[in-house]
């Protein structure tokens, strides 16, 4: 099996056909933000590698493991396609093809998938994607059900949970994931153009530039939950959970803490690591990680949240957000939020050192277009290679 082995390896910088994906994200990060390997412990010294775990997928951007016990996993392909592997081997079938409905290139396309926590005996799962309607491209998240008879197959009825139209066609954010509460949290980018020239992450009755959080079960198409911030605030979106985000690509939530890490990407010159909570405001575009955006006119941090770390474009130029470690294979990484970045190819770790301070250092040094992170389900990190391949993480023997 190949192997990418690391922190040794420099990246060389490759262009992709729809490299526009995420480096057109381009750049983020704000408290006591970790911009280097800061104070606390010495730098990680094991050393650690990228064992191939499968390749020939088309543009791969997400990657999922449904909650049924089978070891199956799911890959999304940007175009429209979601696809099975199964005992290490790619299922020649996608599980469901919405190619037909989905706008595809640059920054938009299929980019996420959700499976219900009862999947196993339900089969319900939700996909985020782009597509144009009356010449109006949108944000799409939708349901589907998986098929009785095939558990590789999907059926092809669609219901519409959620529609926002995008002024541009970049920053189309395209996380979803069901947090530890039963909840379904979506991330959308500020609609893109430069410096968001909208205002779209500081305007509370928009839902772009802005992780959301809605009920599935209770109501269609969904419910707000009681207990989202901005419940019943006039001129203000319920959806909410938390604000002031330029393009949230991926996020996760750490199924032991239920803490909710949150990969910004930046515009010109800076990268960030967000700990969201409730309510919060992540400062774009007043902001760009710990630094105001727009410098001549000054800047105030006051009420604002800083990300926990930071990185400028001399490291990378759009982040990938990635997963808390809790897996069992590599005991030096337990508790600690692995992520990396599409540009450089670069895998960090985060720790935290004290409450509230965390420290950056490197785990790897790779070739690859990282779109993505997934866990598998015995929650080891697997890494997503936007050319067609997906990499384990794993500890040098």
């Amino acid at each position: 099996m190949a192997k990418v082995t690391g922190a040794v390896r420099r990246h060389a910088s490759q262009k992709l056909p729809l490299v526009g994906l995420l480096a057109a994200l381009a750049a983020s990060g704000c408290g006591s933000p970790a911009s280097g390997p800061g104070p606390g412990p010495p730098p990680v010294t094991v050393q650690y590698e990228l064992q191939s775990l499968v390749s020939g997928l088309d543009a791969p951007v997400d990657l999922q493991a449904p909650p049924d016990g089978t070891d199956r996993l799911f890959v999304v392909e940007q175009a429209g396609t979601v696809r099975v592997v199964q005992g290490g081997v790619l299922v020649a079938t996608p599980f469901i093809d919405i190619r037909s409905r989905v706008t595809s290139g640059g920054e938009m396309g299929l980019l996420g998938l959700a499976f219900h926590p009862g999947y196993s005996s339900n089969r319900r799962f939700f996909l985020s994607y782009t597509r144009t309607t009356g010449g109006q491209l949108q944000s799409v998240i939708a349901e589907y059900q998986a098929s009785v008879a095939d558990p590789n197959s999907a059926d092809m009825t669609e219901r519409v949970l959620l529609t926002v139209d995008q002024p541009f066609e970049n920053h189309n954010g395209g996380q979803i994931q069901f947090g530890p509460d039963g909840y379904l949290y979506i991330g959308f980018g500020d609609g893109g153009g430069a410096g968001d020239p909208q205002g779209n992450g500081q305007d509370m009755a928009a839902l772009l530039g802005k992780l959301l959080r809605i009920d599935v079960d209770s109501a269609q198409p969904y419910a707000i939950p009681p207990d989202n911030p901005f419940v019943d605030q006039a001129g203000v979106a319920a959806e909410i959970w938390a604000y002031g985000f330029r393009n949230p690509w991926r996020f996760s939530l750490d199924g032991t803490t239920g803490r909710l890490f949150v990969g910004d990407v930046g515009q010109d010159a800076f990268e960030e690591v967000d700990l969201v909570r409730k309510g919060g405001n992540y400062g774009w575009n007043i902001m760009e990680g710990s630094h105001c955006f727009q410098p001549p006119t000054g800047c105030t941090t006051t009420g604002l949240e800083l990300p926990i770390a930071e990185y400028g474009h001399s490291e990378g130029n759009s982040i990938t957000g990635g997963f808390v470690y809790r897996g069992t294979a590599i005991q030096e990484l337990q508790g600690r939020y692995v992520f990396g970045d599409f540009g450089s190819g670069r895998i960090w770790q985060l720790r935290e050192t004290s409450p509230g301070t965390w420290a950056r250092s490197l785990l790897l040094d790779t070739s690859l277009n990282i779109s993505s992170f997934g866990l598998d389900s015995a929650g080891e990190i697997l890494v997503v290679d936007y050319a067609g391949a997906v990499f384990r993480l794993r500890q040098v023997t």
